[in-house]
């Protein structure tokens, strides 16, 4: 059965690193799924069923941990002993939150817009642009998390946060614009 011990890299058959081979990462997910999938064990004992679901279960947030920038970023600092309170921090950098306060003000200014679908294209276009910026910079810093990085990294995580949230909210956005306009 699954070795519920190993790390979700080790699992995977991934080295521990922040640039992940997504293909591979996709092919493994499917291979492990296969071997303990649930419907396997229907058959089998409860003891085996039940294993067979944890198996599942942990390979599954596997998978989705790995294959999501900002996830990856929070479980490699956990693995480097960096706790990441994501729901009760905030990013130290003022400009930075001076800049979301503006970012947020143009996204609900976005239905006034001559062109709101546009609008809401090139917006979400420029917080995709930020957030794979963060990502390049955290795939850099996780190159060699040296101490002196970390709190580094835990504030590209937190910027992240914020963007994700923000770009989430234009979807839906752009969404409700898409239902209008049918």
């Amino acid at each position: 059965m699954l070795d519920l011990s190993k790390n979700f890299f080790e699992l995977f058959g991934l080295p521990v690193s922040y640039t992940i081979d997504n293909t591979a990462l996709r092919e493994r997910y499917r291979e492990l799924q296969r071997n303990v999938h649930p419907d396997r064990y229907a058959n089998a004992s409860q003891q085996e069923q039940r294993l067979a679901m944890q198996g599942s279960t942990f390979i599954n947030e596997a998978f989705e941990t790995l294959r999501d920038p900002l996830g990856r970023a929070r479980y490699m600092l956990r693995l480097l002993g960096v706790d990441v309170d994501s729901d009760n921090e905030t990013t130290k950098d003022t400009a930075f939150l001076m800049e979301q306060l503006e970012l947020r003000e143009a996204l609900s200014e976005i239905r006034q817009q001559a062109d709101p679908p546009g609008a809401i294209a090139d917006f979400l276009d420029n917080v995709s642009g930020k957030l794979n910026q963060l990502t390049r910079e955290m795939a850099t810093d996780f190159e060699h998390p040296e101490a002196d990085k970390l709190d580094t990294i835990r504030e590209r995580v937190r910027k992240m946060q914020f963007l994700r949230k923000l770009h989430q909210e234009a979807e839906s956005v752009e969404a409700e614009l898409e239902e209008e306009l049918l």
